[in-house]
């Protein structure tokens, strides 16, 4: 297999979406340090976007964040998929897959992201179905935790539920700060507990992204806006408890100026940077 990338610890991404081609393609070295896709939406591509795709991978470390997997569901696997997301990984030498820790079928495609239910079941389920995927990929996977509104079962905390599912699977976690913050609210929980329950060595690296204010007691997970200053404040939380990770900043919807998603990222970059070891700032200045 081709050898892969690596991201340093303070490294800030961009997700890679077609309507930011242009000004990603333009970009001046130290906008970002990585860019994230989800295969899904480009395995198979050709034409120009295809080489815009080949271009950027070529230039800068792409990670990859899956949308399909189901690893929640009772489904089988798409095995013709599964060769294919391992050709598209090999193929730009990805560091890092990962997959939300839910489920998106049920007999078809639901175009949703659905909670699993926090049962012992479920936990030996999913690890289960994780460890398939990972020898089909040949390589370990991070799943992520997802923001929910509703729970179908729970017959543990969802802090013991990932913990569990990351120990059988033998799996990484990709933290979702935005989505710690949306749940604790939302669930009625302490997000700084929950992040001093996580398993630390097991975190690839983060999600960042801003919020819909519903009410007070009520947060919507869009992707579309800038991060909230409370998001902020959680993200170094966990660099304080964690270290610094590589840092994803997540914009899906109302996409405003590249010039806009800059500045944000270097707020992301300074956060990092506040808990790098004294050598890595002094080498970056």
């Amino acid at each position: 297999m081709t050898s892969t990338r690596t991201l340093p610890t303070t490294a800030v991404g961009l997700g890679l979406r077609r309507a930011l081609l242009g000004p990603l393609q333009a970009a001046p070295a130290g906008d970002f340090d990585f860019l994230e896709c989800a295969p899904d939406n480009w395995i198979g591509v050709g034409g120009r976007f295809g080489a815009a795709l080949r271009e950027l991978s070529a230039r800068h470390p792409l990670v990859c964040h899956g949308l399909s997997l189901s690893l929640g569901s009772t489904d089988p696997f798409d095995d013709t998929y599964l060769r294919k997301l391992r050709r598209f990984l090999d193929e730009h030498r990805v560091p890092v897959f990962s997959e939300h820790l839910s489920y998106c079928s049920d007999d078809g495609q639901l175009y949703d992201l659905l909670p699993i239910p926090f049962t012992e079941e479920a936990v030996n389920h999913v690890a289960g179905r994780i460890r398939q995927v990972q020898d089909a990929l040949g390589r370990r996977i991070a799943v992520e935790n997802i923001s929910y509104y509703a729970a179908p079962y729970q017959a543990m905390p969802e802090l013991d539920f990932i913990i569990g599912v990351l120990a059988e699977a033998d799996c990484e976690l990709l933290l979702d700060v935005n989505n710690v913050y949306v749940n604790a609210i939302n669930h009625r929980y302490d997000p700084q507990a929950f992040l001093d329950g996580l398993p630390g060595g097991r975190i690839a690296y983060f999600h960042i992204a801003g919020h819909y204010d519903e009410a007070d007691d009520l947060k919507v997970d869009t992707h579309g806006a800038a991060v909230k200053p409370d998001v902020f404040a959680l993200l170094d939380d966990a660099c304080r408890r964690f270290g610094p990770r590589p840092t994803l900043l997540e914009r899906d919807f109302n996409i405003p100026p590249y010039a806009e998603l800059v500045a944000e990222l270097a707020q992301v970059r300074d956060v990092l940077a506040g808990h790098a070891p004294a050598t890595g700032r002094h080498a970056r200045a």
